[in-house]
C-alpha cells in the first residue's frame, strides 16, 4: 500500500497525455471546515468523549476536516485521488500507519459492460454504509450521530456496483481489508465483504440496505462481526425532509460469548427560507456489552441523543452552521462521571 498511488498516478499521466481532450475529463474539488466546540464537561485535555471522531478538541478552534481531490472520469475509467488533513483524519484514523492518516480516498475503476453499467472499483472508498459522510456540509446536521462516528467512513478493497438504466436502482457487492481498515491489521487474515441496495422507490422515497460481514478481531479468536444498515429519506417538498434509520450488529465480547448493538435515529429537516434551515435529530444507541463503545459501567453503553441546529448558507460556497446537542445516559458513562453531557458547535465550511 504505501506505492498504491504510484500505478494511480502512472493512469492519470498516460490519461493526460492520450488525447488534447483529455483536461475536460478532469475535474477538482476542495473542501475546508473549520470549527468551534464547547463541552460542558470541561475535558482540562480538551479532548471530548471516546465515541466521539469528529470535532473532537474543546474550547478551541480547529480544522475538522480539509480536503483536496483531483477525479479523472470517461465512458470506461475512472480515478479518484484525495487528500486530508484535520482532526476527522487525526482521531478517526488513528489506528492506520502515518502515511494513511493523510488519505481521503484513492481508488480507480473500469467499466465490465458495454451495454450496461457495471463498473468494478479498486482502491480506498467511501463507506457503503450509512446516509452520513465526514463532510459536514453534505449532512443534514453538524455533528455526527452516535450511529454513524461508529461504524465506518471508509474502507479499501474491491467493489462491483450496478446501476440499471432508469438510475433508480443501485447494487454493489464489496471485498474489504475489515471494518474501516486501509492497512490490514497483523494476526487478521480472513476477508470481509459486504452489499448494498439503494432503490429510488419515488421522486419522494429513497431506501437503502446495506451489510457488513467480517471480522475487526485477530483469526484466533474465531470472531464473526455481522453488521446490517437500514435506512429511508423521505423529502416530499423543498421545505421539509426526513430520515429514518436503523442498525445492528452483533459480536464477540470476550472469547466466546457473543452480544449485538443496535442505534435507531430519526432527523427532520426543514427549509426556512432558500438560505436558511433547522433540523432536528433524535437518537439511541444500545451496547450493553462494550462491543464497539467500551465502558466501565456494568450496564455498557446506552446512550440517547438530541440535538438541533441552524444552518445559514452565506454564498453558493461558504455555509455557516450552530448546533446544541445533549447526551443522557443510564450510568455514568461520560468523561465529567456522570450520565448526560451538553455541547455547543459552530462551524463554517467552504466548497472549491
Amino acid at each position: 500500500m504505501k506505492f498504491f498511488f504510484v500505478p494511480i498516478l502512472l493512469l492519470l499521466a498516460c490519461s493526460l497525455y492520450a488525447q488534447n481532450d483529455t483536461l475536460s475529463k478532469w475535474s477538482f474539488s476542495g473542501y475546508g471546515e473549520m470549527y468551534y466546540s464547547y463541552d460542558f464537561g470541561k475535558p482540562q485535555n480538551h479532548l471530548k468523549d471516546n465515541f466521539i471522531y469528529n470535532h473532537k478538541r474543546h474550547n478551541e478552534i480547529n480544522a475538522n476536516l480539509i480536503t483536496v481531490q483531483a477525479s479523472f472520469s470517461d465512458t470506461k475509467t475512472r480515478a479518484n485521488v484525495g487528500l486530508m488533513v484535520g482532526n476527522y483524519a487525526q482521531y478517526n484514523l488513528s489506528a492506520e500507519p502515518t502515511w494513511a492518516q493523510f488519505v481521503y480516498e484513492a481508488n480507480i475503476g473500469v467499466k465490465l459492460s458495454k451495454k450496461h453499467n457495471l463498473w468494478l472499483d479498486a482502491g480506498i472508498i467511501p463507506s457503503h454504509i450509512g446516509f452520513e459522510s465526514a463532510k459536514s456540509a453534505d449532512c443534514w446536521t453538524l455533528t455526527r450521530s452516535i450511529l454513524a462516528d461508529n461504524s465506518p467512513y471508509y474502507e479499501t478493497g474491491l467493489k462491483m456496483g450496478y446501476t440499471n438504466k432508469k438510475e433508480d436502482l443501485n447494487i454493489a457487492f464489496f471485498v474489504l481489508n475489515g471494518w474501516q481498515r486501509i492497512q490490514k491489521p497483523d494476526f487478521i487474515q480472513k476477508p470481509s465483504i459486504g452489499m448494498q441496495v439503494n432503490y429510488k422507490a419515488t421522486e419522494s422515497w429513497t431506501l437503502n440496505y446495506s451489510n457488513f460481514i467480517g471480522t475487526d478481531k485477530p483469526d484466533s479468536l474465531h470472531s464473526l462481526r455481522t453488521f446490517h444498515n437500514l435506512y429511508a429519506q423521505f423529502q416530499p417538498k423543498k421545505k421539509i425532509g426526513l430520515i429514518l434509520g436503523f442498525d445492528i450488529g452483533s459480536d464477540k465480547y470476550n472469547s466466546t460469548e457473543y452480544g449485538f448493538w443496535f442505534s435507531p435515529i430519526a432527523i427532520v429537516r426543514y427549509s426556512i427560507t432558500d438560505k436558511t434551515r433547522i433540523a432536528l435529530r433524535g437518537e439511541y444507541y444500545d451496547d450493553k456489552n462494550g462491543i464497539v463503545i467500551p465502558t466501565i459501567s456494568v450496564t455498557g453503553f446506552q446512550v440517547s441523543g438530541l440535538s438541533t441546529n441552524l444552518d445559514y448558507q452565506i454564498n453558493d460556497k461558504v455555509q455557516w452552521r450552530i448546533e446544541g446537542k445533549i447526551y443522557s445516559a443510564t450510568d455514568n458513562v461520560f468523561l465529567n462521571g456522570t450520565n448526560d453531557n451538553f455541547s455547543m458547535t459552530t462551524n463554517l465550511t467552504i466548497r472549491l
